[in-house]
């Protein structure tokens, strides 16, 4: 049973990587993309699908490595919202902002379990020195 405060942050992770997901295809297909019409940028957002089905199931390892892919879109935004101009620039800080809601919502999300691994295995390793 998960407390009130893991279905928050559950649902942060969740909706902050789907807002994500849709302010990447928007921004490359219609509000600011490199070439009119669209760009094969839009692209980026594949890596971002692949853990959609384990965050939204709440699997733990695709938190862990998730939290280190979304990275790649904190780079991003930084980069863009400092190099871009205009509406291009405001939709980088917005991506930086996304990835640190979802980065911290899945870090804090994963806290109590890492403790709890972490006290097995200290028991363990007692139990086996004796």
């Amino acid at each position: 049973m998960q407390s009130q405060g893991q279905k928050i942050l559950h649902m942060g992770a969740l909706g902050s990587l789907l807002a994500l997901i849709v302010l990447c295809i928007a921004w490359e297909m219609v509000l600011a993309p490199i070439r009119p019409n669209g760009s094969w940028l839009v692209l980026k957002v594949i890596p971002l699908l692949i853990p959609l089905h384990g965050i939204w199931k709440r699997n733990l390892y695709t938190m862990q490595w998730s939290s280190m892919l979304i990275l790649l879109f904190f780079a991003e935004g930084i980069v863009r919202g400092m190099s871009d101009t205009g509406l291009s620039a405001i939709l980088g800080w917005i991506e930086v902002g996304l990835v640190l809601v979802f980065f911290s919502c899945v870090v804090l999300y994963l806290r109590p379990y890492k403790k709890a691994a972490k006290a097995l295995t200290k028991q363990a390793l007692q139990k086996a020195a004796k």
